[in-house]
């Protein structure tokens, strides 16, 4: 049986020319005779002859709205070196770089030169949501954790001894809503539970104060500055809780993927605050100044591109939602436990002057959110 040409060209461009040069070949150069044969145009056997066997290049000679080089380059480097998608590089480039790109050109040199998205997947390559973002409200779920600040792999050696020098606070507290990425921080000399109870109910009232009325689930790991694994301990700490409707729960061992939203944070802190700023501050109140702007600046500037987040600041996402929380919710102010514990007591005070002076006094009783609208009348 006989292949065509046609037929040849979908099996290889370069079999089906080298056919073409034979028969070219067969008829002594006749170029229209062949054509003939074939059942080609003429110009398609002068470009077996007189061109290579492989196809030409179909890029343009000119391309006037091609990005330049340099600038794709510098693309390919940062992909390649954060794995970052295309709109949260295209972000991350104008933050450093100050180069503004569309997201959909970072897009198609990402494409172009084979550069992915880095992604952490399950055992069985399937991507799995901790929670269900499309229904979830503010100020609901919370991941809770600790930051020890001294940490040689993640500082310069400069900022290391400095901190060490001025005895700048070692540790940072920090608990992030999940739906909009809002956080809460403080600082500490030392780690230990009554710093991580107090801070607990530092948010927790002062998340109360704000109108905040669903329920509360903090999900923290099992370190010792929480509940240790200890059921008794857990049961303690949410029998409390509970009087402000709230609950914690510790993650199971080893499943540190669960805290992956805070987690994450503390590489940010590292990039952006904690390897520039504490090398300029000479006590403990400089840092804590700067450590107010960091968190002002992550809660009303800064974009997320974690899931549902589409790009936008914890104070965007929030007022998306169309709560009647109010922003200032956000201006939670950054302080240093032992400061806390030494001014205002252990946490039980804090307890008897939010139900009893406050509440008490003024409303009766406490209010809750699963009541009804008509019981509300004068609570919180």
């Amino acid at each position: 049986m006989t292949i065509t040409y046609h037929e040849m060209r979908q099996i290889s461009n370069e079999k089906a020319r080298e056919l073409v040069r034979k028969v070219l070949e067969n008829t002594g150069g006749n170029v229209s005779k062949t054509a003939r044969i074939l059942g080609v145009s003429r110009k398609t056997v002068r470009r077996a002859r007189d061109g290579t066997l492989s196809d030409y290049s179909r890029r343009p000679l000119h391309s006037p709205r091609r990005i330049e080089s340099r600038f794709e380059d510098l693309i390919v480097f940062e992909g390649k070196r954060t794995g970052y998608g295309a709109q949260r590089l295209a972000s991350f480039l104008f933050q450093r770089y100050g180069h503004e790109l569309s997201m959909y050109t970072v897009k198609k040199v990402l494409k172009r030169n084979g550069v992915k998205k880095k992604k952490v997947r399950t055992k069985a390559k399937t991507l799995r949501h901790l929670y269900d973002y499309e229904h979830l409200s503010p100020f609901r779920e919370f991941q809770l954790d600790t930051k020890h600040i001294l940490d040689q792999k993640a500082l310069p050696g400069d900022v290391y001894n400095h901190i060490l020098q001025n005895k700048l606070p070692r540790y940072e507290w920090n608990m992030i809503d999940v739906a909009t990425r809002a956080r809460f921080t403080a600082y500490s000399h030392n780690l230990d539970s009554t710093f991580g109870f107090s801070f607990i109910i530092l948010v927790l009232l002062w998340l109360r104060g704000h109108n905040v009325r669903d329920h509360i689930h903090i999900q923290t790991d099992n370190g010792a500055e929480f509940c240790i694994g200890s059921s008794k301990k857990e049961e303690e700490w949410n029998t409390l809780f509970g009087l402000l409707d709230a609950r914690i729960d510790p993650i199971p061992p080893g499943a540190k993927h669960l805290q992956a939203i805070v987690e994450n944070s503390h590489r940010k802190d590292d990039e952006s605050f904690l390897c520039i700023h504490p090398i300029l501050c000479k006590d403990s109140y400089q840092f804590l100044h700067k450590a107010q702007r960091w968190q002002d600046t992550w809660n009303t500037a800064r974009p997320s591109y974690g899931i549902s987040m589409d790009g936008k600041t914890p104070l965007e996402k929030l007022r998306s939602y169309k709560t009647m929380i109010h922003p200032h919710v956000l201006t939670f102010p950054v302080l240093l436990m032992e400061d806390l514990l030494k001014m205002f007591g252990t946490a039980i005070k804090w307890f008897e002057t939010y139900f009893k002076i406050n509440f008490v006094r003024i409303t009766g009783t406490y209010v809750r959110a699963r009541y009804h609208m008509r019981n509300n009348r004068g609570g919180c």
